[in-house]
């Protein structure tokens, strides 16, 4: 690891001004990805500005949403009561994130501003309509990630808060690389009265929505909605791991469980 100056601020408006002037430095929230890059010296930035410091580690629920300040943690998400009550599904997603070590230290913030192409959170804000509080504006998920490793904020904006809007039921289902618990496949549906959203992470450069099972969930949630659709290959991801068409078939895999599993 190379020479870094650390800065851990207690207010947004100080971490902004430290971002400006630091040009070569870089944020970090809970740091599970970025502190093993650097520590393989695969990034050496000159300065770490830690946002730990910043207190949005609050969640809130009213009745019509909940609202998850970027600081928690995965655990916390997991455990929380209000979660667990009205958005089972993202408490069974935060749960099944990593391991002890990653789900305790690592956050929701840092998450989805890092944009992991295998990241559980992306599915989660895609399929619940979420929107994401800056400290500059609030962006809905589906305008929030742009590709791999790639969102919508700009340089010195920083994520506070994620809203997520009460669903009528919703389900989480995914397909873990054994080794890393990052997902292989992972697909959140969540049935929001008049429409129905599914969105797949895991098996693309970056989230998407699956709108032909949309379509077909839409009036009709149930497994039998979904059984005859398929999912392309083109353009999948394809490593060591899984071809794409391994992938695609995961999708409706992944998508099946999902549906028989939302409450």
């Amino acid at each position: 690891m190379h020479d870094f100056e650390y800065h851990r601020p207690t207010k947004i408006a100080d971490a902004v001004k430290l971002i400006k002037k630091h040009k070569d430095g870089t944020v970090m929230s809970g740091g599970m990805t970025l502190i093993p890059t650097m520590k393989q010296r695969l990034a050496a930035p000159s300065d770490v500005i830690d946002l730990s410091g910043l207190g949005n580690n609050a969640i809130k629920a009213t009745k019509t949403k909940i609202s998850i300040g970027a600081g928690v943690t995965h655990a916390e998400v997991a455990g929380n009561r209000d979660v667990k009550k009205l958005i089972p599904a993202l408490a069974v997603l935060a749960g099944g994130i990593g391991d002890p070590h990653v789900r305790h230290r690592g956050t929701i913030g840092g998450s989805i501003a890092n944009n992991d192409p295998a990241a559980d959170y992306p599915a989660a804000l895609v399929g619940l309509n979420a929107t994401v509080v800056t400290s500059k504006r609030k962006l809905p998920a589906d305008k929030f990630f742009k590709g791999m490793f790639e969102t919508a904020l700009s340089r010195d904006e920083i994520i506070t808060a994620v809203e997520f809007p009460l669903p009528k039921r919703a389900g989480y289902s995914k397909f873990p690389n054994p080794a890393s618990r990052y997902a292989m496949v992972g697909v959140f549906v969540a049935d929001h009265g008049k429409e129905t959203r599914v969105a797949v992470t895991g098996a693309g450069a970056s989230v998407f929505r699956h709108k032909a099972m949309e379509k077909a969930l839409t009036g009709n949630f149930s497994v039998d909605a979904i059984a005859g659709i398929a999912t392309k290959a083109d353009g999948l991801n394809e490593d060591i791991h899984a071809s794409a068409e391994y992938r695609a078939h995961l999708v409706g895999v992944m998508a099946k469980r999902a549906v028989a599993a939302a409450k």
